[in-house]
């Protein structure tokens, strides 16, 4: 049986990875700009903007929530969207951080 040695890796390098993975599918860029263009949307409003199936843009909104980059509130029937301010910042923060402390200084 095989599994992920996630023990062997710093919270830090699982938090980029995580992030990471959040963002490795362009849909999920694109909800990501499209929320912080617009603030808050609702959830079938975000599927009108983008050329994929309403299920799929679910997929793509429920993968960024457990990234903790977006947060949803439920209001009647319809989910209400938003970039997680607080997500977004650790975002930044480790990101950033990863850019800007793994400068490569030479090429083979």
């Amino acid at each position: 049986m095989t599994f992920a040695k996630l023990a062997v890796f710093t919270e830090h390098q699982q938090q980029i990875a995580k992030l990471a993975k959040a963002l490795s599918h362009p849909a999920r860029v694109a909800i990501l700009e499209h929320l912080a263009k617009v603030g808050v949307c609702i959830s079938g409003d975000i599927a009108n903007e983008l050329p994929l199936a309403r299920a799929t843009v679910s997929q793509h909104l429920q993968e960024l929530k457990a990234a903790g980059l977006i947060k949803g509130t439920i209001e009647g029937q319809t989910v209400c969207y938003c970039i997680d301010p607080e997500g977004y910042q650790q975002l930044i923060d480790h990101l950033g951080g990863f850019t800007t402390n793994n400068k490569p200084t030479s090429c083979c």
